[in-house]
């Protein structure tokens, strides 16, 4: 069985899980499409690469990694429709994206979460000399490292909330951290896009850092800086800053959303429509790391493998 792996180039997580299954089963990959057995559309908005005629000859498992539900308008749809013609197995990370899944596809799917690669995100424990280096202070210090702005609202300077990422829900939870535990709180931002988050950061008076630019092992250096990890999306696949929070021993609360009933423990997870919840919240550090041992990329590649390819 040899199997190509259909992905954008995009310096994004996606080019990450496609390197990382690569490098584990070299007997499995070509980069040859005439020589394949498995299509893997693992970028499913790029499926038009590759000309018609070939999905008609191989067996095709696509990828879907979430759905914004306000999002699936008529083009979407009609793409879901072309999906659901040249796929014989769909893939989702977690149940509530398969069952959003199931309202637009006939075809099988199949829930199986990511690995996730423990050779880069680890617990350091040196927090001191980390916050040392990258200039933190000594404060309550809260993360959130992905990107919450939707791209069109950047260029006019108006900038709009990406609502499924929940940067209006973790604004709201700061403020209320801060006026209810801890006097002392800021915020460390990194990634692109934070634009929406910044602006209402400065109107509250919140004090915050922002990396922009950082490499996996900086992300993972400020990871292991951090008091306290946010996770307020309202949908998501993953997100993958669950795994990250679990494999570093970070505090970690988030909405019930993606992977979050899996690795992280029941209460620490709030109701996203009704935010005062989190007062009430606890993290668990040792259970998190607990559930994310399972999918470590050494022990959990070949399981995901054979579970995702076995048609």
């Amino acid at each position: 069985m040899k199997i190509f792996i259909l992905y954008a180039r995009e310096n994004w997580i996606i080019d990450e899980l496609a390197k990382e299954w690569i490098e584990k089963n070299q007997e499995l990959y070509t980069n040859n499409l005439n020589n394949c057995d498995i299509i893997w559309i693992l970028s499913d908005y790029i499926y038009h690469q590759i000309p018609i005629q070939y999905y008609k000859q191989k067996n095709v498992i696509t990828t879907i990694h979430h759905i914004t539900p306000w999002k699936v308008d008529n083009n979407k749809k009609r793409h879901f429709n072309i999906l659901n013609e040249i796929t014989d197995v769909f893939h989702t990370v977690c149940e509530k994206t398969s069952m959003e899944l199931k309202k637009y596809v006939t075809k099988q799917i199949l829930t199986i979460p990511f690995w996730h690669n423990d050779n880069m995100w680890k617990h350091l424990n040196d927090k001191n000399n980390l916050r040392k280096k990258h200039n933190l202070s000594n404060d309550f210090l809260v993360g959130s490292f992905q990107k919450d702005t939707e791209g069109n609202s950047i260029s006019n300077k108006i900038y709009e909330p990406k609502l499924e990422k929940g940067p209006d829900i973790f604004l709201k939870a700061i403020l209320l951290l801060k006026k209810e535990k801890y006097h002392n709180l800021k915020v460390l931002l990194t990634g692109y896009r934070r634009n929406y988050l910044i602006e209402e950061l400065k109107k509250n008076n919140i004090e915050y850092y922002y990396f922009e630019m950082c490499d996996f092992n900086k992300l993972n250096e400020l990871m292991n800086c951090l008091d306290l990890y946010i996770v307020a999306s309202r949908v998501e696949g993953g997100p993958r800053a669950i795994n990250e929070c679990s494999l570093t021993k970070t505090p970690l609360l988030s909405t019930d959303v993606g992977v979050s009933n899996i690795f992280c423990h029941p209460k620490s997870i709030f109701d996203m429509n009704n935010i005062e919840t989190i007062l009430n919240c606890e993290t668990d550090i040792e259970y998190n790391y607990e559930k994310a041992e399972k999918y470590k990329i050494e022990n959990y590649m070949r399981k995901f493998t054979e579970d995702l390819f076995s048609i």
